[in-house]
C-alpha cells in the first residue's frame, strides 16, 4: 500500500514539475528560449534537450537495462545542433516525459526494492526514482529562473504573487486557491 502511494505521489510531483517548466517556457520568445546568460551557461533549450536525453536514456527498459544507454550522446545535449528548433526540442521533451511517466506508472509496489543500474552503479528502483526526481527538479528550477530573467517585467507569477501569501493556500496537487475556497486561475 505504501509503495503504491509513493508511486502515485512521484507521478503527481513529476507532472507538477513538467507543468511548471512548460508554464515558464510559455513566457519566453523563441529567441529567449535559446539565449545564454554567458558563454558557459546553458540556455532553456539546452536544459530541455538535456532533460529529454536523460529521460530517454533512463526510462527506456528501466527495469532490465542500465539507465545510461549506449546510444546516448550526453555531450551533444549541451550543444545547439542543426535542426534544433524550439518545436523539435519540445517534441523531445514530450517524448521524454511520456517515457518517464509511463515507466514509473507501470511499476508495482514490489518493484521498488528491485535493483537497477545507472552507469553500472546499482540502485534500488526507489533510489533511482529519487535520483531522477531531484535531478529534474533542479533543472526545472533553472528553466524557471532563466524564463523569469528573460521575461523581466512581463513575467506572470506561476504560484502565489509576491505580497499576497496570506490570500492564498496551495492544494495538494499544487494549485493555488484563495483562502476561503475560490480557485485562482
Amino acid at each position: 500500500m505504501i509503495g503504491r502511494h509513493y508511486i502515485e505521489d512521484v507521478l503527481l510531483q513529476l507532472k507538477k514539475y513538467k507543468d511548471l517548466g512548460e508554464r515558464s517556457m510559455a513566457q519566453v520568445t523563441d529567441e529567449q528560449f535559446f539565449e545564454k546568460l554567458d558563454p558557459e551557461a546553458n540556455s532553456i533549450a539546452l536544459i530541455v534537450k538535456h532533460l529529454a536525453g536523460n529521460m530517454r536514456s533512463r526510462w527506456r527498459d528501466f527495469l532490465t537495462k542500465d539507465g545510461e544507454k549506449p546510444d546516448r550522446n550526453r555531450d551533444a545535449e549541451f550543444e545547439v545542433e542543426p535542426g534544433d528548433s524550439r518545436r523539435s526540442l519540445m517534441a523531445r521533451w514530450e517524448e521524454g516525459w511520456a517515457l518517464t511517466l509511463d515507466a514509473i506508472g507501470g511499476l508495482e509496489s514490489g518493484d521498488l526494492m528491485k535493483t537497477v543500474k545507472i552507469r553500472g552503479e546499482p540502485h534500488t528502483v526507489l533510489e533511482a526514482i529519487n535520483r531522477q526526481v531531484s535531478h529534474y527538479a533542479s533543472h526545472i528550477g533553472q528553466i524557471t529562473l532563466l524564463a523569469k530573467h528573460a521575461a523581466g517585467a512581463a513575467w506572470k507569477s506561476l504560484s502565489i504573487p509576491r505580497g499576497r501569501s496570506r490570500d492564498f493556500e496551495v492544494s495538494k496537487v499544487g494549485r493555488t486557491y484563495r483562502a476561503g475556497g475560490d480557485t485562482n486561475p
